[in-house]
């Protein structure tokens, strides 16, 4: 997958300004698709030229005018090309799930540190499912009353939702696991 077919996939759910747009990426494609502002505006210079995108200027009371993308039928063309093509399945790197299993050539001091850096971690997945279920409760209170775009959209949430989930109970089994190492009565092997 590329930046340019998750902004076209964003356009075609609603025209934005490149502001705009970075802040969606930041409160709702971010949950899947990554993409800092700088990309988003180079990327969509790029889309400009290859005529997937197409700008509105639009003014503005008392600021500068701004910028509306909108994908254009050849972007359109494109997206839809690329949606039926293939998925391969992702390839998981995961430096954490490497030190756990590296932990076992550590001492009880080092499998302390990565308990505390476990937790770190833990926390951080923590606060993305509770803004994941945050912003379910806010943009789709009424599951049932949604259209295919809502629909869609919510489903890829209770993904997120899904995954973050199941990242929490691996991580409490991963603490769980260093905690029964090293329990402060157990006497170190030689």
């Amino acid at each position: 997958m590329s930046l340019e077919h998750a902004i076209l996939v964003s356009l075609l759910e609603r025209p934005a300004s490149g502001y705009e747009l970075a802040r969606r990426f930041d409160r709702s494609i971010g949950r899947f698709w990554t993409a800092t502002h700088q990309q988003i505006y180079r990327v969509l210079k790029r889309m400009e030229a290859d005529a997937w995108i197409t700008a509105e200027e639009v003014g503005q009371d008392g600021l500068p005018d701004k910028k509306v993308w909108s994908a254009t039928p050849t972007g359109r063309a494109a997206l839809v090309t690329w949606l039926r093509a293939p998925v391969q399945p992702e390839a998981v790197r995961h430096e954490l799930a490497v030190k756990i299993r590296g932990a076992a050539f550590d001492d009880a001091d080092g499998r302390a540190a990565l308990v505390a850096e476990v937790e770190r971690y833990r926390a951080d997945h923590e606060a993305t499912l509770a803004g994941y279920l945050t912003g379910e409760r806010r943009d789709f209170p009424d599951p049932d009353a949604l259209d295919a775009q809502g629909a869609l959209q919510h489903v890829v949430l209770r993904g997120g939702i899904a995954y973050e989930r199941m990242v929490l109970a691996w991580l409490d089994d991963v603490l769980a696991t260093l905690r029964n190492l090293d329990p402060p009565n157990r006497k170190a092997t030689p």
